[in-house]
């Protein structure tokens, strides 16, 4: 599903360069749960960004389903990214004008018209994910456990092959923070690749396997 090759991320930043990746060599196979650990700065949501195609390497290849992202333009990265790759982000970051259901079909919406079919499977995700009956609701009538699984619902409306998630529950009590990753555990059994960044170790338990970086390198 992923594999990187020597990918070094380097940023320019007031106080001189940034190397946020040193040289990153890493292979995700199609239906694994991965979860990425580190310390704050180690480069973890670097790398997080590079498996979503959100940014570009400085050098070293990143291949994504057998593609060679580097060769792809804009467009077609694009395409890729919403096609392939589902995200949820630390922050819900729910739109408030709309409703619940119209945020879950946000990312058809950005790509298509929705027909009747697209609200149904709004619909059965929310489901899914524990708030039958929600659709109509606005985002701030929900709690932050109920918006980080609209991100979730929101995250699998295009069927993506692959779920990247950054610190999914970051700012959750315990009791919520359990209920999402055992979404996450039903997502992967479901056959979809997982690939987490977190800094809580607990949560390391309910993925296959554990890639600890540090300074930009995968020290194990």
């Amino acid at each position: 599903m992923l594999q990187l090759t020597g990918v070094k991320k380097t940023y320019k930043a007031p106080h001189g360069l940034v190397r946020a990746l040193r040289g990153v060599d890493l292979t995700v196979e199609r239906g694994e749960f991965v979860a990425i650990m580190g310390p704050s700065g180690s480069g973890k949501s670097t790398l997080l960004s590079m498996l979503g195609m959100l940014s570009a390497p400085t050098k070293g290849s990143v291949m994504i389903n057998g593609r060679e992202t580097n060769a792809m333009n804009d467009r077609e990265r694009t395409r890729l990214r919403s096609e392939a790759i589902g995200f949820v982000f630390q922050f819900p970051s729910l739109v408030n004008t709309l409703n619940v259901r119209e945020n879950v079909m946000l990312p058809k919406m950005l790509v298509s018209s929705i027909g009747a079919a697209d609200i149904k499977r709004a619909d059965s995700l929310l489901e899914q994910v524990g708030l039958q009956g929600r659709g109509d609701d606005r985002s701030f009538q929900l709690s932050g456990g109920e918006q980080r699984r609209v991100a979730v619902a929101r995250a699998l409306m295009n069927d993506p092959l692959l779920v990247l998630a950054d610190e999914p529950t970051g700012a959750l009590d315990h009791e919520t923070g359990v209920s999402i990753m055992e979404l996450f555990r039903k997502i992967n059994e479901a056959g979809k690749t997982v690939v987490m960044v977190t800094h809580d170790q607990e949560l390391s338990r309910y993925a296959h396997r554990m890639i600890l970086i540090r300074d930009g390198v995968i020290t194990e």
